[in-house]
């Protein structure tokens, strides 16, 4: 058996199902970012431990929770309120926890948009660490997201998840993304000047985790990079065989690109409104100093 942490904001929509499909653990737990809905009521209605923490980042939510939640097992699995638990993937879990040889396991999701499932511009198999002995991984920021460090060796798992990326309708996936594409071009800004491009990883990474990492750096470097998201993942992935709900993942992606490369624009050449209350105030005081003198 393994403990499952189930992340939630405001997921009155999807938090029953995600919690109905991971039941077959006897140990779950909703750690809430403070949600303004039903999310909590609906969750505690469950045999569920139910604790909430202010969110801060993605990575620091994940590692207040590992530091700060003990689980009832050794293993934990980390599920996101529109994701899934099948009874394929638990069962595959149990049994790749029992082996000594890894420390976690990455599991691939299947995004589901528009009722269908994107196979192709999504990168299929897309992987994310998943499964891990508790006190053995970690979670640091990048972008709107995180990344996993990792003490040990880790593995892949066979069985995939559902990931319903569009269940609360267009315009909450819109003000998502609006979100992420601030914190992803902070990120960007930070590559730029700090970053490199490890191209060993890119043509000879051990794992798709490695290689799209990678990819990832490259990408922030390419210009028109809206243009050529959308041309490589219609054209060159197969999103164009996903039909319309292909086409429209693949537009709201570039469209997410474009978000971002504005963003960075605006943080180049646009102060803060921030900034500007600190320069009034520095301002302010200098006046007051001169005052008193």
């Amino acid at each position: 058996m393994f403990s499952i942490y189930i992340l939630t904001y405001n997921e009155e929509i999807d938090i029953a199902a995600c919690i109905e499909s991971a039941m077959l653990s006897d140990d779950i737990i909703v750690v809430d970012s403070c949600s303004s809905d039903r999310t909590v009521e609906i969750a505690n209605r469950y045999p569920v431990r139910v604790v909430q923490h202010a969110f801060e980042s993605h990575g620091r939510q994940r590692t207040w929770m590992l530091e700060n939640i003990s689980p009832k097992h050794e293993w934990v699995y980390i599920l996101e309120a529109d994701e899934r638990m099948t009874p394929e993937l638990f069962a595959e879990c149990q049994k790749a926890s029992r082996n000594p040889d890894y420390i976690g396991y990455y599991a691939a999701e299947r995004v589901m948009f528009m009722n269908s499932w994107i196979r192709r511009s999504t990168q299929y198999p897309r992987y994310q660490l998943r499964l891990f002995r508790h006190g053995k991984v970690w979670f640091t920021d990048y972008g709107h997201t995180e990344r996993e460090v990792c003490d040990g060796p880790t593995g892949f798992l066979k069985e995939t998840y559902p990931h319903y990326t569009s269940g609360k309708g267009f315009s909450r996936w819109i003000d998502k993304h609006n979100r992420y594409s601030t914190d992803e071009a902070r990120e960007t800004v930070y590559q730029l000047e700090n970053g490199t491009v490890s191209w060993q990883d890119l043509f000879f990474g051990k794992s798709e985790v490695e290689r799209r990492h990678a990819l990832k750096n490259l990408s922030l470097r390419l210009p028109a990079r809206p243009i050529i998201r959308f041309l490589y993942m219609y054209f060159i992935l197969g999103g164009c065989l996903d039909g319309r709900a292909g086409f429209t993942w693949c537009t709201l992606q570039a469209f997410y690109e474009y978000l971002i490369l504005l963003k960075v624009w605006e943080m180049k050449h646009i102060p803060t409104p921030k900034l500007d209350a600190q320069v009034s105030k520095n301002q302010a005081t200098q006046l007051v100093s001169t005052s008193v003198d």
